[in-house]
């Protein structure tokens, strides 16, 4: 059985595909919520948990001595040092409402993804389910949409006030309260804001262009670990600002040099903290 990275994103697109499938087919924006999580705002549904049902169950049978991490099952640890990191819907309360922007994202990692900086993906794919797409990468090897390579800038790297970023909020509403303030401040500052609610479509954004920048506080290694490889494999910074890896504390992406600028702009308003 080969580690090989591109073997493994076989893995990662076979799985996230046959996810996507369940998901479409579940009945976006006519199913109810099934439990919440770390505030009323913060929803699972039945397709949630179905759909890592489907991904465990896949990763099992192809890489069975591998771990696998979970949004909705927790991390159970494998034999071999990868882990796979699956959010089965990322933009759930999109899918809810069927509102056309939610994924799956599955992503492959060595390390600890228990600990922030101490693991790096090896492999990924992030699944837009509305659209039928797929953005995936391999470590050293590229990233793709649909196949066609993201390694190229698709428009010049603009100045901070000339910048198109996202961003996206916390479910509890201390925390969307500091991330107000925050945008608050910045706004000014940038082209425009945009709030597409789905992290791992957001970042895969930045790759594909349609984004100039993108940052959030609250991010779990599920949200990102796909995305990320995606975002920097074709070119793109991701940082957790101040010298720092990316992680919940705080996730910045765009191209050089506009992400040493919005990081630090981002630290300077402390939307690390809170």
């Amino acid at each position: 059985m080969t580690d090989d990275a591109l073997a493994l994103l076989a893995v990662a697109e076979e799985a996230a595909r046959r996810a996507a499938e369940l998901v479409r087919g579940s009945g976006p924006g006519t199913i109810a919520v099934e439990a919440t999580k770390s505030s009323p705002t913060d929803v699972v549904t039945a397709a949630d948990r179905a759909t890592e049902e489907l991904l465990r169950g896949v990763i099992g049978e192809l890489r069975p001595d591998d771990g696998v991490l979970g949004e909705e099952e927790g991390w159970v640890p494998g034999a071999s040092g990868l882990t796979w990191v699956v959010d089965p819907i990322d933009g759930t309360v999109n899918y809810l409402y069927g509102i056309p922007a939610f994924a799956v994202s599955v992503a492959v990692v060595s390390g600890r993804p228990d600990v922030a900086g101490g693991w790096e993906t090896v492999a990924g794919c992030v699944y837009d389910v509305p659209l039928g797409q797929a953005f995936t990468a391999a470590r050293g090897r590229g990233a793709w949409l649909d196949g066609r390579p993201l390694s190229h800038t698709p428009r010049p790297v603009p100045a901070l006030d000339q910048a198109l970023v996202a961003t996206g909020f916390g479910y509890r509403s201390q925390r969307r309260q500091a991330q107000a303030r925050v945008l608050l401040d910045l706004l000014p500052r940038v082209r425009d804001v945009r709030r597409g609610g789905c992290s791992a479509l957001d970042l895969c954004g930045v790759a594909a262009g349609r984004y100039d920048a993108y940052f959030e506080r609250g991010l779990h290694n599920w949200d990102f670990a796909a995305a990320w490889l995606v975002a920097t494999e074709s070119g793109v910074t991701v940082t957790g600002g101040a010298g720092r890896p990316p992680s919940e504390e705080l996730l910045v992406a765009a191209r050089a040099p506009l992400a040493q600028t919005l990081a630090a702009e981002l630290v300077t308003l402390g939307a690390d903290a809170g």
